[in-house]
């Protein structure tokens, strides 16, 4: 998979070759076939439905909603984030952390589920339904994540500029979360070249992670 440059996503369908076994009873993986360069761009398939809909249209909302102000910043990160970096994988939503105004409320994603209300799309649950992909909203949280916010990369989805977490602050923020799929996405990375052990390292030094990593380490690649 090295060295595309394309970005396919695509819902299961009778027209559609994605992999059977993804499939949910309840939901409809959706899979990216993603870039390992600076920007995404799009490799028509054809035959297959492909669904570049859904992230132009989550682009446009988030870029609207920063604009508006209801978002100071906002950035894509897991799943979908990795994938800019990564092989394929399926994920059933899209998780966007997201920097919110002062003062902080109570509840600090009200703004953004009216904001999202408004423009006819509506709230479930926890997350909001974007054509067909629940999009969760997670405000930064601690240090590592806002420093990641900070530094994420815009790139380019059809001409619209799209924010993602860099390989390396995926890496540590999938550290300190610790869980195995946690664990697979660091080591997908690693695995891609998109970040290094000793980046993932530094990094997890300076957010006072240095034993979680030394742990991860033992644990993947001591013999």
């Amino acid at each position: 998979m090295a060295g595309r440059n394309r970005i396919r996503i695509c819902d299961s369908n009778p027209d559609c070759d994605c992999d059977p076994d993804t499939d949910s009873d309840t939901e409809t993986p959706l899979l990216l076939y993603t870039a390992t360069t600076a920007a995404f761009s799009v490799w028509p398939s054809g035959g297959i439905r492909v669904r570049l809909t859904v992230v132009r249209d989550v682009a446009q909302l988030l870029n609207a909603m920063r604009d508006a102000g209801v978002i100071v910043d906002y950035a894509l990160f897991g799943a979908v984030a990795q994938m800019r970096y990564t092989e394929a994988v399926a994920t059933l939503d899209a998780d966007v952390l997201v920097a919110v105004p002062p003062p902080e409320r109570l509840d600090p994603l009200a703004s953004i589920y009216e904001f999202c209300r408004n423009r006819g799309y509506v709230p479930e649950g926890e997350a909001v339904r974007v054509g067909a992909w629940p999009v969760q909203f997670i405000p930064a949280f601690n240090d590592l994540t806002r420093e990641a916010l900070a530094l994420a990369e815009t790139v380019d989805f059809e001409g619209t500029p799209l924010r993602v977490i860099r390989a390396d602050y995926l890496a540590v923020i999938a550290l300190s979360v610790g869980r195995a799929k946690d664990f697979a996405r660091i080591l997908a990375l690693i695995e891609s070249n998109a970040v290094t052990r000793g980046q993932i390292a530094a990094l997890a030094k300076h957010h006072n992670l240095s034993d979680a990593y030394v742990r991860f380490e033992k644990r993947f690649f001591d013999e």
